[in-house]
């Protein structure tokens, strides 16, 4: 199985070629839209960190910025920042080229004059690397090159007897040819925690499992809060599902029956390839966030109740297993799995569809989130003390 990328200069291989304007803290955001906005070919997103950050939080802030410009979606990256924030220019510049070596330029609005001289000087900075990006010519790749991420949100009882297993299958397929997928979302696999790590590839990544999920729960109980406050959610009660372990069951579905070859933390870039587990919160847009730091180039989000989250880096592919759902939400869902629930398709059929329709996806053809723009902008990134 291959698809049609482009080589970046790091050996990576992107399935999109964005030049990405990227506000280095919440003051700049305003300016990096517009810049964007102005300039098809060119994305960026809402960072609501990079100032009034505890340095923990500050190292997770940098770790995804960087990881944003460094993945293989990216040609190169425009990074604007005001100029007196703690994540200075300087030092984000040097995380960003120590993981990558594309092009990278950087404005900040106190030293440019303010808004209007940035967004002048920061059009024509971003307006050359685009006609650059326009060079680039796409070739044919194996799918060892490809990084998925596996993420599911607004789920009721349709994602785990239909959706999340149909993803399962394909994940398998795309592992077995080379490919890497990465699972996500810690809270979500509690209670079915003992299962994931039966599959770990060594009692490291085994341990590593049971360890993630005692220190999510302990980290609560310091604070005086329980997971099933916020697990299930109200939505995912009223599409049945009754408790957290209920859920997790249906959740980890999505990581198909691979060996479970890693454990990585929040918006890391795994070492190894196959199946991956990131330490990632439940929710949904911060574990999206993460995973597409991490390196993946694009999202299968699996949905039961509708959800409209898209991603400004990589393409989502909205799938789900309820019949008015997707109906309803037609803008948004790409594929309509529930002909596995009245008989007309099977599990395996459908993980074949959801296979090439993921190789058209990376190939070139636009998911419907693209195509309408939907949730370009949604990105939230963990802080300490942030939890489920």
């Amino acid at each position: 199985m291959e698809f049609k990328g482009y080589q970046r200069p790091d050996g990576k291989v992107g399935i999109r070629n964005h030049v990405l304007i990227m506000p280095s803290v919440a003051c700049a955001n305003e300016t990096c839209r517009i810049i964007a906005g102005n300039l098809p070919g060119a994305v960026s997103f809402v960072n609501q960190n990079g100032c009034g950050e505890v340095a923990a939080s500050r190292i997770i802030t940098q770790r995804v910025l960087a990881g944003f410009a460094a993945n293989p979606n990216i040609y190169g990256t425009l990074m604007i920042g005001l100029g007196c924030e703690l994540n200075q220019a300087d030092e984000m510049s040097a995380l960003i080229r120590e993981k990558t070596n594309k092009p990278l330029e950087v404005l900040l609005i106190q030293e440019e004059g303010g808004t209007t001289n940035t967004i002048r000087k920061g059009t024509r900075v971003a307006q050359k690397m685009l006609i650059e990006a326009s060079a680039c010519e796409q070739k044919t790749f194996d799918l060892s090159h490809l990084m998925v991420a596996l993420e599911c949100g607004g789920s009721d009882s349709t994602s785990g007897l239909v959706a999340n297993p149909v993803v399962g299958r394909a994940t398998d397929r795309m592992i077995a040819a080379g490919a890497s997928a990465i699972l996500s979302e810690t809270a979500e696999i509690v209670g079915a925690e003992h299962i994931l790590a039966q599959r770990a590839a060594d009692p490291e990544t085994r341990q590593k499992i049971f360890d993630i999920v005692a220190d999510l729960e302990t980290s609560l109980e310091a604070v005086g809060e329980n997971l099933r406050s916020a697990q299930p959610s109200p939505g995912n009660k009223k599409g049945g599902l009754s408790t957290i372990e209920e859920k997790s069951l249906g959740c980890i579905h999505k990581g198909g029956a691979s060996p479970l070859a890693e454990v990585v933390d929040y918006a890391c870039t795994p070492t190894r390839k196959g199946l991956i587990f990131m330490d990632a919160a439940g929710y949904d847009v911060l574990s999206v966030t993460a995973k597409v730091a991490g390196g993946c180039q694009l999202v299968i989000f699996t949905t039961g109740r509708g959800n409209p989250v898209g991603n400004p880096i990589a393409p989502v592919l909205k799938i789900t297993a309820n019949r008015d759902t997707f109906i309803k939400m037609e803008d948004n869902i790409d594929m309509d799995l529930s002909g596995a629930l009245d008989g007309s398709a099977t599990i395996e059929q459908l993980g074949r569809e959801v296979l090439q329709e993921v190789l058209r996806i990376a190939g070139g053809k636009k998911t419907k989130a693209e195509i309408f723009g939907f949730g370009f902008t949604e990105t939230v990134m963990k802080r300490v003390c942030d939890y489920v």
